[in-house]
């Protein structure tokens, strides 16, 4: 395979068509389990570390998604939770102990589900937080990639992975370590779990939509704030999960 923007558009668009094939039913199962917590006045909590951090930013808070979503970030130890900003690095989402910090500071209550995403699926962070999740009886979907997950070792000292512990596992499709085109004396350039995961991040959001719809429910769904009376209509929406939902971190 050649290095170019065509052989990458290729890649993707193949990664694109098998995911959306092969995690069909596994989105549907996700929906259920949102829609659900939606319907009980629950949040959707989204969490996740280094790139994966756009799968939290494609559910909450933006045009066209649920206003009941809140965005998890490790950088809350610093904005909320008063810890000096050196406290943030690489390393940090390896660390087990930071995830009981990151829950208490979220406003959590018991109807919430969450999402959590991390293409290896194995670092302390992560799985501690996907543990303590489960063992406050909330629902949990990952988002991995199984190929990445599937040859590495946890390093949660518990041994266990992120797809452990969910109660639905979406497989992005990505390859062992992310990128696609291969370079000429090792290593390749291309990732493609952001895209992949921003796809199934949608699929879920639209299909959620759909179960509230034959419901009989209005959806909450934002509207773009860059549209007339957007701002209107997005703060009326807000305003039913005052103190539940953050924006703007």
């Amino acid at each position: 395979m050649t290095v170019s923007a065509e052989d990458y558009l290729a890649v993707v668009t193949e990664t694109i068509g098998r995911v959306a094939e092969s995690q069909r039913l596994a989105v549907g199962r996700a929906a259920d389990l949102i829609a659900e917590a939606v319907r009980a006045d629950g949040v959707v909590h989204a969490f996740g570390t280094g790139h994966s951090e756009a799968l939290a930013m494609e559910i909450a808070g933006r045009a066209g998604g649920l206003v009941p979503t809140n965005r998890i970030a490790l950088r809350d130890l610093v904005l909320l939770g008063g810890e000096p900003a050196d406290r943030l690095g690489p390393m940090l989402e390896r660390d087990p102990s930071v995830a009981h910090r990151l829950y208490e500071l979220a406003p959590v209550r018991p109807t919430d589900v969450f999402v959590l995403a991390s293409n290896s699926g194995v670092n302390g962070a992560m799985v501690e937080f996907a543990t303590l999740v489960k063992e406050r009886g909330h629902g949990l979907v990952a988002i991995t990639s199984a190929q990445h997950s599937g040859r590495m070792t946890s390093r949660h000292p518990s041994g266990r992975k992120l797809s452990d512990l969910a109660d639905v596992v979406l497989d992005n499709g990505a390859p062992y370590g992310d990128a696609t085109l291969l370079l000429p004396g090792g290593g390749a350039v291309g990732a493609v779990s952001s895209i992949t995961a921003a796809l199934l991040a949608q699929q879920i959001t639209v299909e959620v939509v759909a179960r509230l719809l034959a419901a009989g429910e209005r959806p909450p769904v934002y509207l773009s704030a860059n549209i007339p009376d957007g701002d209107a209509h997005n703060t009326e929406l807000e305003a039913r999960y005052a103190g539940r939902i953050r924006r703007g971190s």
